[in-house]
Formats: structure tokens, sequence, C-alpha cells
């Protein structure tokens, strides 16, 4: 998938509402979900939290995290806590849109930012926060019929994805929203999955 394909797709069509629960009293954070085009096929950058983390450790995650009082909003969040996770300057980021506020369990409300990302320097992991960057292909995570689903009952979703790729298990909240980009970017294959029960 190009820039342009991406770019049409997601403006192509409007952004699918998920219903599911929303309890008060959850803390604002937001992520980045940077997309990175290298000879000609985006992909997007993710992270391996660091093993020694307290919430979601050794989870593969997107650059983010909980709103600062110094925050003007949560797109600056996001901005800052990718500079902070993985080296991004702000500078090299170009906002293409948002999707829809994505609950979490460890008592967070999350606002996904999707865009194009240019590094100008060498992405480097907070070892602190972050165990590993790495990139994986957009074609492979939007492809909605490699997505394996388990349903259970939870107070804030009742099912579970999990994308697989090469030796790596994309799960949980990571899962979930790159599913709901490939649900708004490919409406019509928004039925396909593989269940696991």
């Amino acid at each position: 998938m190009t820039r342009d394909e991406f770019l049409h797709r997601f403006f192509l069509h409007n952004a699918p509402i998920v219903q599911r629960p929303t309890p008060k009293r959850l803390r604002p954070a937001a992520v980045l979900i940077p997309l990175w085009e290298r000879d000609g096929e985006l992909h997007v950058i993710l992270t391996l939290r660091s093993a020694k983390l307290r919430h979601h450790a050794n989870q593969i995650s997107f650059p983010g995290g909980r709103q600062e009082p110094a925050d003007k909003n949560l797109y600056e969040t996001a901005l800052r806590e990718a500079h902070e996770e993985i080296g991004l300057d702000p500078g090299d980021v170009e906002l293409v849109g948002q999707l829809q506020d994505y609950p979490v369990i460890s008592n967070f409300m999350v606002r996904p930012y999707v865009a194009f990302v240019n590094p100008s320097a060498p992405l480097k992991a907070q070892e602190r926060e972050v165990a590993e960057i790495f990139t994986v292909p957009m074609h492979h995570v939007m492809q909605q019929r490699e997505h394996f689903v388990y349903r259970l009952q939870r107070f804030l979703y009742d099912q579970v994805y999990f994308i697989p790729y090469q030796h790596r298990n994309i799960w949980g909240a990571t899962a979930g929203i790159l599913r709901e980009l490939a649900d708004h970017l490919y409406p019509e294959h928004r039925p396909l999955f593989r269940s696991l029960n």
C-alpha cells in the first residue's frame, strides 16, 4: 500500500462507529499510528514495551501515553510521547486524521492519531519504556481475513484481536485499533476474521 492509496481509501469512507461501553472516569491518553513510506510501501512503526513496565509490559504498542497537564491537546500528547519513546521529531510528523477513542483496561481512554512520518534522524528507543522499535508492512496488518478474534465477556469489549506477524503477536488494544483502521479503509471486508473460539 502506498501513501496515495492510503489517503484515497482513508478519505473515501466514513469512519465506522463502533458501539461499546463508555465508562466515566477514564483518564485521557493518546497514541500515534506512525506510517512510514519506504521503497514505495507504507509501514507502521510499532514498539515492544519494556518488561520492566507496570502496565502492558512486553506488549506491542504504538508510541503514546497519558495526557500531561502541560499538553495543550491530545495530539500534542501523542507527539510528545512519540518523541520521548522513539525519538521521533514532531516536525517530521504529518497528521492525517484520528480514529474513534479506544478504552483500555488500564483505565485510559486512548485517542489514536494517524500520521505520515519521515524521520530526519534514526529512531532511538527510550530504554526505560521501549525494548525495541520495529516496522510492519501496512498491507499485512490491513488484511482482515488474517486477523484472529477471541470472543469473551469483558467490561469494555466482547472480543480481542490478534494479528500475527513473523515471530510476533500483535494483540489487545494495538490490534483492536489496527482492526478499526482496517475496517475504515476496507469496509467491504469488515465481516472477515478467523475465530479462535
